[in-house]
């Protein structure tokens, strides 16, 4: 990842970032829509770009950015970075994969608090994001689980995070126990954080039109209930226990653990012998969890 502009505060963002910042400040002026002589978007990188900043404003009112660094992913025609910038942010380092847009941003934008580099964001350490930084990003679709799953995973516990979804995605993150959407990313994701769902974004508000309709939602990383070293283990657990929807838990578990082992954690939960994986909440997960991996040790 490059850095198309330096300076002392870009300098201590490489590190983060695990790249090396290019000298020379960035000249800037935010954009609304994609102007004449832009680049063309590519429905191949996912580019669907906002037209206004009202369709971000909840997202950026729960990010609460007043003096703060933001982590801007995907600034595209820099409506989100606008209004970023319009709400206090003292900083935003926006990370742009392509670089025919990330140079048509240089050209065009003019704050100065505005640090853009290129590269995927896919790359970014998250884990050395400080706490008190903001995350925020119109994320491709074709990316965006993977983006928001290392937030929630890496990032610093209190950092808080909003992306511009999916419908489908969003829905995914913030369901509840018994509700269609809810699955294995469910889960795992709030173990790790809260996950509000923000604002539906409709494909009008795009440039060019998705074909689906959009969500921003919000993320706080929250202390998880469990640690480090078993955290590999427990989504291992959750993603067998969702392996064949139509499948009960005991069924879906006994794909990786002997059955009478799978079948005593479920009745020592004082659960139904065909419960499925989507009626239990987050807690009986970690119940569960805790109650076979002492079940394997006798």
């Amino acid at each position: 990842m490059a850095f198309l502009n330096g300076g002392r505060d870009c300098v201590a963002t490489a590190e983060l970032m695990r790249c090396a910042p290019l000298s020379g400040l960035l000249p800037c002026r935010p954009v609304t829509a994609p102007g004449k002589g832009d680049p063309p978007l590519r429905r191949s990188l996912g580019q669907h770009h906002l037209r206004r900043g009202e369709s971000a404003a909840p997202a950026v009112d729960f990010l609460d950015v007043s003096g703060r660094t933001v982590i801007e992913i995907g600034p595209g025609g820099g409506v989100l970075t606008r209004l970023l910038l319009e709400r206090g942010a003292s900083r935003v380092i926006a990370c742009e994969l392509d670089p025919s847009w990330a140079f048509a941003l240089r050209r065009r934008l003019t704050d100065r608090r505005i640090r853009l580099a290129v590269g995927d964001a896919c790359d970014l350490d998250y884990g050395r994001a400080p706490v008190a930084a903001r995350i925020a990003g119109n994320l491709p679709y074709n990316v965006a689980t993977r983006i928001v799953f290392g937030v929630v995973e890496r990032a610093p516990v209190g950092l808080r995070a909003a992306f511009l979804v999916q419908r489908e995605v969003a829905d995914r993150l913030t369901a509840g126990p018994g509700e269609g959407a809810y699955g294995a990313l469910t889960v795992l994701t709030q173990a790790r954080a809260a996950a509000h769902r923000l604002a539906v974004v409709m494909p009008g508000s795009f440039v060019p039109p998705p074909a689906v309709t959009s969500a921003f939602v919000g993320l706080e990383r929250i202390e998880p209930p469990i640690g480090e070293r078993e955290w590999a283990d427990f989504k291992a657990l959750v993603r067998t226990a969702f392996s064949r929807r139509r499948k009960t838990l005991l069924n879906n578990l006994t794909t990786v653990m002997d059955r009478p082992v799978a079948a005593a954690a479920i009745s020592d939960l004082e659960l139904p012998p065909k419960i499925r994986a989507e009626a239990l909440g987050l807690g009986q997960f970690i119940e569960l969890f805790r109650v076979v991996e002492l079940l394997k040790r006798i």
